[in-house]
């Protein structure tokens, strides 16, 4: 097979791609590592202290659609400025929430956040857009990679913002703020044709049902929703478990840090994996990874216990992730794209919904002790790891037709 050069639209729409997830990504380790104590700050009940993640969650769920749907309609950069728009006006009503400190206003900031986390997931659709097929995985791999400086900005400015003002994180959402008003201008630079308009005889294409029961979408949908969700069940919770343990905030922030250099420095090299061994083995490598993950988080809750799980989390999630997006992006056609990828989106972030929502209460409220409920979070892994792996399997072994072979 001869590899051809990527084009220089291809290369420059990666570049600004891999620009945003850097900067606007900061917002999100940002949020993680401080949304669950905030929450803890005011919520009324303990169990509820990571529903303020569970919001973002839920409200990058229910945009998914209607966001796909105007990116279909009026290209990628107006949904990307939206996004970033929805992450500063989100920042702003969070901020609010904790100068009067009002958890149903903070709550209600979080819902906002998560039209921005809606968008942000498109970034990696976005990079396959305009590549050739040998290029897609590896644009994919690379965009995801700008999580990297993400992972190293977004703590780092937690450290410096947390207690900048008397009101504990309101300095870090401020800093949100700033961060998507900055990021918004990078698309500008952004060149991906708006989807031309479909003439009354271009064909419709499947619906959405017809779509879920093709088998490579639907096992890509399953490993892709099952890894997200996990690495956020785990995530959400860490930072309640290192501080309930007696660490310090610090140490949960450079924990975090380490998982989310973890999440995205594979992307170097996972994309190059892919094209080399197949994207069913980087999932299945994915999926018996996070199982790792579970099981040196169930081994005990030294800091070294907990950086080595979370690593492994990282790790597991970026190849289950990015090979189950590559696995997608390759089973539409074009003129399907808005409908899949919304489609898509919805039930991922349906379950990472879940999962968040599960977080707080399986870590506050299933034991008496703060290593019960670490625990109790690393054990819920096990059935959700048992369904991937088994529609994997059943994808490897079923009689393929002639258009697969």
């Amino acid at each position: 097979m001869t590899i051809t050069a990527p084009a220089p639209r291809a290369r420059r729409n990666v570049t600004v791609l891999v620009l945003a997830q850097a900067i606007l990504g900061a917002q999100m380790p940002m949020i993680f590592t401080i949304g669950g104590l905030a929450g803890q700050s005011l919520a009324p009940n303990p169990c509820f202290a990571t529903l303020p993640i569970s919001l973002i969650v839920l409200g990058s769920m229910l945009a998914a659609t209607p966001v796909s749907a105007m990116m279909q309609r009026y290209g990628r950069r107006a949904g990307f400025v939206l996004g970033a728009m929805s992450g500063a006006l989100g920042g702003a009503i969070g901020a609010y929430g904790l100068f009067t400190a009002s958890f149903g206003i903070f709550l209600l900031g979080s819902l906002v956040t998560g039209v921005y986390m809606s968008a942000q997931g498109f970034y990696r659709f976005a990079a396959a857009d305009t590549a050739s097929d040998d290029f897609r995985p590896k644009a994919i791999s690379y965009v995801m990679a700008g999580g990297l400086a993400s992972a190293i900005i977004g703590p780092q400015l937690v450290k410096l913002t947390a207690d900048s003002y008397v009101i504990p994180f309101l300095g870090t959402y401020a800093a949100v703020i700033a961060i998507n008003l900055v990021g918004a201008l990078l698309f500008l630079f952004l060149d991906i044709p708006k989807p031309p308009v479909p003439e009354e005889d271009a064909p419709k294409g499947r619906s959405r049902l017809e779509l879920l029961r093709t088998p490579r979408i639907a096992v890509a949908v399953i490993v892709g929703a099952v890894s997200y969700a996990l690495m956020n069940l785990v995530m959400t919770s860490t930072p309640l478990a290192v501080v309930g343990c007696g660490y310090e905030t610090s140490d949960a922030a450079n924990v975090v840090t380490a998982h989310v250099l973890a999440m995205f420095a594979p992307s170097f090299f996972t994309g190059h994996l892919i094209a080399r061994f197949g994207v069913e083995r980087i999932m299945a490598i994915g999926l018996a990874i996070l199982a790792c993950a579970g099981l040196v988080g169930l081994s005990g809750v030294a800091l070294d216990q907990f950086f080595v799980a979370l690593v492994l989390l990282g790790i597991g999630w970026n190849f289950g992730f990015i090979g189950a997006t590559s696995m997608l992006a390759g089973a539409h056609a074009p003129h399907e794209r808005g409908r899949m990828q919304g489609l898509n989106d919805l039930i991922v972030f349906g379950a990472v919904t879940f999962a968040s929502l599960a977080s707080g209460g399986l870590m506050n409220c299933s034991g008496g002790a703060p290593q019960a409920g670490w625990a109790s979070v690393n054990l819920a892994m096990i059935p959700f790891l048992a369904l991937a792996g088994a529609a994997l399997i059943w994808l490897w072994l079923r009689p393929k037709s002639p258009s697969e072979v």
